[in-house]
């Protein structure tokens, strides 16, 4: 298989072949027929210009033979690249659309994942602000009943002492107003009952 730079080198040069051969035969051409028409004085075709003309075309078709395969070959080289081409081209932009989808995918998808992500949050946030809530609200009653009981407690010391203050005043009045009432006779009396009781015990 000849590279394609060589067969484009190689058509290059038969072209230009061609072309110069094709300069040449036209000048040759051109010539024979100003010299048959100058000094002569009017003579016509002659057997030369004939033969020159079959040269022409026997050049023109040889270089045809030649040249048909290679310039056929160079211009289905460069459909053959250009469909390549347009074909990779191709390849190029249903890759870039499959990876535009894909990042299109994947940012429908870290929405998603960030729209649970705040979800979850708000959630967990709800959850801490309902047990802070319940845990201040057990605290409260914990404060109040220890209040409650200490306000009971502090209140039935209160009471037994202003009990135990009154009973003390009691008797003292009580005593008082023995001793106010009662005489000496009475006190022995008394007394000697409290022991006759103590005795037949």
């Amino acid at each position: 298989m000849i590279p394609s730079k060589l067969r484009g080198a190689n058509l290059w040069v038969a072209c230009s072949a061609f072309g110069l051969l094709l300069l040449l035969t036209a000048g040759a051409v051109l010539a024979a027929s100003n010299g048959g028409h100058g000094e002569g004085g009017g003579i016509g075709w002659e057997a030369t210009d004939t033969y020159r003309v079959m040269n022409f075309v026997a050049l023109v078709a040889i270089l045809f033979f030649i040249l048909r395969k290679p310039v056929k070959h160079f211009f289905n080289d460069r459909i053959r690249v250009i469909k390549e081409q347009l074909a990779d081209l191709e390849n190029q932009k249903k890759a870039a659309e499959q990876e535009l989808a894909e990042y299109n995918d994947r940012l429908a998808a870290l929405s998603q994942e960030s729209e649970k992500i705040i979800e979850q949050y708000r959630q967990q946030g709800e959850s801490v602000r309902e047990k802070i809530l319940k845990e201040a609200e057990n605290a409260a009653n914990k404060l109040e009943d220890q209040a409650r009981r200490n306000i009971e407690r502090e209140f039935a010391q209160a009471k037994k002492k202003l009990e135990s203050e009154v009973f003390e005043k009691a008797i003292e009045k009580a005593e008082e107003k023995l001793k106010r009432v009662t005489t000496p006779e009475d006190q022995d009396k008394l007394v000697q009952e409290y022991l006759d009781k103590v005795v037949t015990k």
